[in-house]
C-alpha cells in the first residue's frame, strides 16, 4: 500500500484579504471618530503590504484594529500580519504592514523537528521549498500530526492541503 500524505503550507486567501481591506476602507470612511483625521488604508506594493495613514499614532493603530477585526471575520489568521510601528512622515503617521506567506527555512525546520520529536514514529516530513510534505503508512498518524501542530503556538498561519 502506498504512503498517505498531506502538505503543510502558509498561504493567504488574497480575495478574502482584499475584501477585509475594502470593508475597513468603508468603515473608516463612515465612522465618526475617524472624521477629519486623514485616516486611510490601502494596498502597497501589489498586495504584498498594506499602508495605513493617519494624523496621529493612536488613529493609525485604531485603523489597524479595525483591519484585524475584518480579517478575523473573514476567517484569516492574524499571524499573516507583520505590522511595524507607526512612523511620523511629514504631518502624518504611516504604518506599514507586510503580509507573510510561505514557510521560510527556519520555520520549516522547526515544524519538521516537532513532527520528528513529538509525532508518531512512522511519520516523515520533507521540506519542499516553502511547504512541507508529511507522509506515513497510516492515515491515523497523519491526523495525529495535524492535531499536534494545531495545538502548537507557531508564529505563522498553517493550512493542511492535499490530504491523500
Amino acid at each position: 500500500m502506498a504512503d498517505s500524505s498531506f502538505d503543510i503550507v502558509s498561504k493567504i486567501d488574497h480575495q478574502e484579504a482584499d475584501n477585509a481591506l475594502n470593508q475597513t476602507v468603508k468603515e473608516v470612511g463612515h465612522r465618526f471618530d475617524f472624521k477629519g483625521t486623514g485616516a486611510s488604508i490601502a494596498w502597497s506594493g501589489g498586495k504584498k503590504a498594506v499602508e495605513i495613514r493617519a494624523n496621529s499614532k493612536e488613529r493609525a493603530e485604531a485603523v489597524l484594529d479595525v483591519f484585524k477585526e475584518k480579517l478575523i471575520r473573514r476567517g484569516l489568521s492574524l499571524k499573516i500580519l507583520d505590522a511595524g510601528e507607526p512612523k511620523l512622515s511629514g504631518k502624518e503617521y504611516r504604518l506599514m504592514i507586510t503580509l507573510k506567506e510561505g514557510i521560510d527555512q527556519e520555520n520549516a525546520k522547526k515544524i519538521s523537528k516537532i513532527i520528528r520529536d513529538e509525532g508518531p514514529k512512522g511519520v516523515k516530513a520533507q521540506i519542499q521549498g516553502e511547504e512541507l510534505r508529511v507522509s506515513s503508512k497510516k492515515r491515523d498518524e497523519l491526523q495525529e500530526v495535524i492535531a499536534l501542530l494545531k495545538g502548537k503556538d507557531l508564529d505563522i498561519a498553517l493550512q493542511f492541503t492535499n490530504y491523500r
